[in-house]
């Protein structure tokens, strides 16, 4: 048996999400390497910034603390922590142990929140750009898949029933468009971040107006030094002892509404390969089923739908957490989003991973969609097939009531027969439409029932998807 505490043991639970699905770099933004060694950082910053403003800090302390940044003993760190029952000041000790000419200057004027919620919104921001050159290359991929299939005529359907034709590529452009939304939600959300910055325990900065002596414009030199030096534009102007959490909650939010994207497009890929129109890739060697060889499931597809759902209901957390901050601050907020903050990234990475995999080999069957579309367009077809007789010299009213009937006759071979639709096979055996019957392959052409699908492809993807794309250009090395 392993030791108690032992969390890396096989004997010890790990979330799925770490050790099976999110990629190593987003778990390495949420480790604790990361998370402590910038707390580190933000002291670093901190000394640096005092010391350029006057304060008795030594070039050596500096240098020493520099050194220092990832020699972090997570043992001695632990020990602390069990001792003090508090996480910064036990790393306040464990960097000073290592550190012993700045051990005094650590920290110096800060509160808990200045390494821990400004660590926080460092790792948002890194997470978030993670996510978004993944989400736009999913959404690359799949233009590539639609503008490949822009004309290809498919059964569309409303309430999952059979309805007016469109084509494969434009129902992806709807994949896409939702994806598009997420893409520029995500971009404004991490654009929108601003860092916590140097306020002190209640945010009204008094432990370093005591600094500097009453010296307001060295105060606000400070907040803006530290905040330049972790790469934000902008900081918090009013802050209680936490950055308002209602940035968590833009953030999930966000993240909840990308999970709900990626849910209805993996459950149209889901119903399409019930359907056998189309199938997410299957591995030469893969196995559907432990009892039923033939089987080819959607696997991947089934995973991105049960983690976006997780990823929907994540944001709960913040939306309460922040309704219940009393005045400056509670605790009650920070076990939560331990939780919360990392699962919502892991989550999210996890699945654009998983798409982007699915994008990349989707398998359409044309023959397939072409069958469906037989069985059921000779029944769309009937107006059309109404018009060319009473152009032809027909009455409309005469040739809507043959084609009821026929439909009937048709419908019921289908439906209690279990047979083919006949209906043009019908219309092709009654003399009263030998003035149509040299039109009705013309009538019958798929195409001419998808309306401007192709053209709304083309324009979607050249007006609006390429432009979203283009700063994302470096990173997926394609040119849009």
């Amino acid at each position: 048996m392993a030791a108690v505490g032992d969390h890396g043991s096989p004997d010890s639970y790990r979330s799925p999400l770490a050790s099976r699905y999110a990629s190593p770099e987003m778990c390495f933004v949420f480790s604790d390497r990361y998370k402590f060694r910038t707390w580190r950082q933000l002291w670093l910053w901190l000394a640096e910034a005092e010391q350029t403003l006057g304060l008795p800090i030594t070039d050596e302390q500096i240098q020493e603390m520099k050194s220092n940044l990832d020699n972090i003993d997570f043992k001695m760190a632990a020990e602390e922590e069990k001792r003090l029952r508090h996480d910064v000041m036990a790393h306040v000790h464990t960097f000073g142990h290592c550190c012993p000419k700045a051990a005094g200057i650590i920290h110096l004027g800060a509160t808990s929140c200045y390494v821990g919620d400004n660590t926080d919104l460092i790792i948002l921001r890194n997470a978030l750009d993670l996510l978004l050159p993944k989400l736009a290359r999913v959404i690359s991929r799949l233009a590539d898949f639609a503008k490949e299939r822009a004309s290809l005529p498919t059964l569309g359907f409303t309430h999952f029933q059979p309805a007016q034709l469109t084509t494969v590529g434009k129902r992806c452009c709807l994949w896409i468009q939702d994806l598009c939304m997420d893409l520029q939600n995500l971009k404004r959300v991490r654009d929108d971040l601003r860092f916590r910055g140097v306020k002190g325990t209640t945010g009204t900065q008094a432990s370093f107006l005591q600094l500097f002596e009453g010296d307001d414009h060295k105060v606000e030199q400070l907040d803006k030094m530290v905040t330049d030096k972790a790469g934000f534009k902008r900081a918090f102007i009013i802050t209680g002892q936490t950055y308002t959490r209602k940035v968590d909650i833009e953030v999930l939010s966000v993240l909840a509404s990308l999970g709900a994207s990626v849910h209805k497009i993996c459950t149209d890929i889901r119903l399409l390969a019930n359907l056998k129109e189309m199938e997410e890739p299957f591995e030469k060697e893969q196995i559907g089923s432990s009892a039923m060889p033939y089987k080819r499931n959607p696997m991947r597809s089934e995973r991105c739908c049960s983690l976006a759902r997780h990823l929907m209901t994540l944001v709960m957390d913040p939306l309460q957490t922040a309704s219940v901050q009393w005045f400056e601050r509670t605790l009650d907020d920070s076990a939560n989003r331990r939780i919360c903050l990392a699962e919502a990234f892991l989550t999210a990475d996890t699945i654009l991973n998983t798409l982007q995999n699915i994008s990349e080999g989707l398998v359409v069957y044309p023959k397939v969609i072409e069958r469906r579309i037989r069985q059921e367009l000779p029944f769309m077809a009937t107006e059309n097939i109404i018009m060319a007789m009473v152009k032809a010299g027909g009455s409309r009213q005469d040739c809507h009531e043959k084609i009821r009937v026929l439909s009937q006759q048709a419908a019921s071979v289908v439906k209690q027969e279990g047979g083919d639709n006949d209906l043009i096979e019908r219309i092709q055996a009654d003399a009263y439409f030998s003035p149509i019957h040299s039109q009705l392959d013309r009538l019958l052409d798929p195409s001419s029932f998808t309306g401007r699908a192709s053209q709304q492809v083309q324009r979607f993807l050249e007006e609006e998807v390429y432009p979203l794309l283009k700063p994302y250009e470096s990173v997926m090395k394609v040119s849009f």
